[in-house]
C-alpha cells in the first residue's frame, strides 16, 4: 500500500460538516468509553456516535472518545506488546466476557479526561499501598454495562463502565482496585502463564494484543478487542483464578485498604452486589463472578474484618466527600453519553438543582441535538464552578461539534489553562485550531499536539494532528515523519514504512528526525517480518 501523500495530510480537513456527522454510524452501548463527543448525530437507544477515530476518518471530535473496532486489529497488536505482556493480560482478562459475533457486541474503549482523573484518583492509594509505581498506571474504560475490572501487565488497569456506574460509593471501586493488584503481588498471573501456553495462546495473544492497541493508542485500526475462541471454549473457564487465589487476593485487598487508611467495607459491599448472582446460570452471571468464584466464606471472612476495624479512628468505612462529590459527577456523566438522552432527562428530571444531575441534562440535550438547551445547562454549571475545566471543555464541544469554531476556542484554551496537564483537552484544543485554517492558530496547534504527543508518545490521532500541522506550514519531511508515527502506532506497517522512507529523503541526514525515521522504518519492516513469518 502506498503511503498518504503529505500534501493530503497538510490540507485534509479535521472537522466534520453537519450532513457528515449526521450522516456516521453510531455505535452500541458506548464504543469506547472515550469521549462521545457526540454533536448533531441523532441518538440511538443506549449508542453513542464514534469519538474522536473513527474507521471512516481518523477521528470524530468526542467529549467521550470512542475507538471503533476494526478486523485488521490483529497486525498491530503483535507489533505493540511482547507476547509476556500478552499472556499477563490473558491472565488477567478472564474478566472479559467473550463476544458475539456481532460488531456491535464487541467490548470497545473510552477516553475521557475527567473519568480517568477520577479512576486515577480512587487507584492511587490503594497502588501506593500495594507498593506499585502509582505514577505508571494506565487507566482504559471499557464500554460494558457488566460488573468487570481488572489490571493487567502491572501498570495496565481496565474497568468497565457497568462496574463504575452500579458501585453505590468510591471505596467499591477502590476495594476492587484493591483485589485485583492482590492478583498482581501475588503471582497469579504469572502462575498460569504456563497453562495459557498449552491452550490457545496464540488466539488470546492475538486478542488481547487488539484490545491493549486500541487502549493504548485510539486506532480505529486496532479496535477488534475481542475474537471468539469457539461454542465450547469459555474464556472465563480458562482464564478464572482459584478459589484459593480468590482468598489470597482478598486478604492483600483488606491489607492494601488499611495501609491506604480504609476499611474493607466498600469489598464488601461489592461481593454482596454479586451475592444473589451464586445461583444464576453462568451466563446471566456478570464476567468478575464467573472468572472470580464467591463464596459464602469469602464474604464472611472480608465482613468480619471490616467489623473488626469499623471503630478505628484512623480508618475510614467511607470515602472523602470529595471523592464522593466526584463519584457522582463521573456516573451522571457515563449515563449522560451511554443512555439514551430519553432515559436520561428522565433519570436526572429538571426540578433538581444538583450539579451532577444538570451535567447529565446538559449532555443529554446535547446527544438530542437540543444545543440551546444544552448550552444553558452548561453555561450555569460554568457560572457555578468557573474554574472546573471539564464544563468547559464540555461546551468547547458542543460548540466544536456544531460548526462554532470561533465559539469553541475560547472554551477549549479556558478548559487547557485550568487543566494544563490534561493531554486529552490539549488534543482537542489544537484540532479546534487546526480548523480554523489560520497560520497563527497552526503553529499553536502544532505546539500543542507535540505536547500531547510527548505525554503519550502512543497517541496515533495526536500525531495525525502533529502531520497536518507540519503539512500546513510547508514542513514535508516532519509532516511525513509524524504520518510515520501515526501509521505505525495505528498498526498500518505499509503506511509506516512509506511515510517513513519519505520523511528520510525529505529531512537532513543524521538529525534527529531522520534519525527517528529510520528507527520507524526498520520497526516496521521488522514485525512486518515477524507476522509473515
Amino acid at each position: 500500500m502506498s503511503p498518504e501523500p503529505v500534501q493530503a495530510a497538510a490540507s485534509a480537513p479535521v472537522a466534520r460538516t453537519a450532513a457528515a456527522r449526521a450522516a456516521r454510524p453510531s455505535l452500541g452501548t458506548r464504543q469506547r468509553i472515550g469521549r462521545s463527543r457526540l454533536g448533531g448525530a441523532p441518538a440511538g437507544a443506549g449508542r453513542v456516535t464514534p469519538g474522536p477515530l473513527s474507521i471512516e476518518r481518523a477521528r470524530c471530535r468526542g467529549y467521550l472518545r470512542t475507538v471503533k473496532h476494526k478486523d485488521a486489529v490483529v497486525r498491530k497488536l503483535k507489533a505493540l506488546f511482547a507476547l509476556p505482556l500478552a499472556l499477563c493480560l490473558a491472565t488477567s482478562l478472564g474478566l472479559l466476557p467473550i463476544a458475539a459475533s456481532a460488531q456491535s457486541d464487541r467490548p470497545s474503549f473510552i477516553r475521557d479526561a475527567e473519568i480517568e482523573e477520577i479512576v486515577r484518583r480512587y487507584a492511587k492509594p490503594v497502588f501506593q499501598a500495594a507498593g506499585l509505581s502509582a505514577d505508571r498506571i494506565d487507566v482504559y474504560l471499557i464500554a460494558d454495562e457488566s460488573l468487570n475490572a481488572f489490571v493487567a501487565g502491572g501498570m495496565n488497569m481496565f474497568l468497565h463502565t457497568g462496574l463504575l456506574r452500579r458501585a453505590e460509593d468510591p471505596t467499591q471501586v477502590m476495594g476492587v482496585i484493591a483485589h485485583e493488584a492482590g492478583h498482581i503481588s501475588a503471582g497469579h498471573l504469572a502462575s498460569r502463564r504456563q497453562e495459557l501456553e498449552a491452550t490457545t495462546t496464540q488466539m488470546i495473544t492475538s486478542m488481547l494484543l487488539g484490545l491493549g492497541a486500541a487502549a493504548a493508542t485510539g486506532s480505529p485500526g486496532a479496535g477488534t478487542a475481542v475474537m471468539s475462541l469457539g461454542q465450547t471454549l469459555s474464556m472465563a473457564d480458562l482464564l478464572a483464578y482459584t478459589r484459593t487465589q480468590e482468598g489470597s487476593a482478598d486478604q492483600a485487598a483488606i491489607t492494601y485498604m488499611k495501609r491506604a487508611g480504609y476499611t474493607p467495607r466498600g469489598l464488601v459491599e461489592f461481593m454482596r452486589i454479586l451475592e444473589d448472582q451464586e445461583v444464576l446460570l453462568s451466563s446471566s452471571q456478570d464476567p468478575w463472578m464467573r472468572t472470580h468464584p464467591l463464596t459464602s466464606d469469602r464474604v464472611n471472612t472480608l465482613a468480619a474484618a471490616a467489623q473488626r476495624m469499623a471503630d478505628r479512628e484512623d480508618l475510614r468505612a467511607e470515602a472523602p466527600p470529595e471523592l464522593e462529590r466526584l463519584h457522582a459527577r463521573m456516573q451522571a456523566k457515563l449515563a449522560g453519553f451511554l443512555q439514551p438522552p430519553a432515559k436520561t432527562l428522565e433519570a436526572f428530571p429538571a426540578k433538581s438543582d444538583a450539579i451532577p444531575d444538570r451535567y447529565a441534562r446538559a449532555i443529554a440535550y446535547y446527544r438530542k441535538p437540543e444545543l440551546p438547551k444544552a448550552l444553558e445547562l452548561v453555561n450555569g454549571l460554568i457560572e457555578q464552578k468557573p474554574k472546573d475545566p471539564y464544563f468547559r471543555e464540555l461546551k468547547g464541544q458542543m460548540l466544536f461539534e456544531n460548526g462554532r469554531i470561533q465559539e469553541a476556542l475560547p472554551a477549549y484554551r479556558k478548559a487547557v489553562d485550568l487543566a494544563p496537564d490534561q493531554p486529552l483537552i490539549r488534543m482537542g484544543l489544537a484540532e479546534v485550531q487546526l480548523q480554523t485554517n489560520s497560520r497563527e492558530l497552526t503553529e499553536k496547534a502544532l505546539a500543542n499536539a507535540r505536547r500531547v504527543v510527548e505525554a503519550e508518545p502512543r497517541n496515533a490521532f495526536a500525531w495525525r494532528l502533529v502531520g497536518i500541522a507540519h503539512g500546513r506550514l510547508g514542513d514535508k519531511g516532519e509532516a511525513a515523519l509524524a504520518l510515520a508515527e501515526y501509521a505505525i502506532n495505528r498498526g498500518d506497517l505499509g503506511q509506516a514504512i512509506g511515510q517513513a522512507q519519505r520523511a528520510q529523503q525529505l529531512l537532513q541526514e543524521h538529525t534527529p528526525s531522520w534519525l527517528r525515521a529510520q528507527d520507524i522504518e526498520r520497526t516496521a519492516k521488522n514485525r512486518r517480518e515477524r507476522q509473515n513469518g
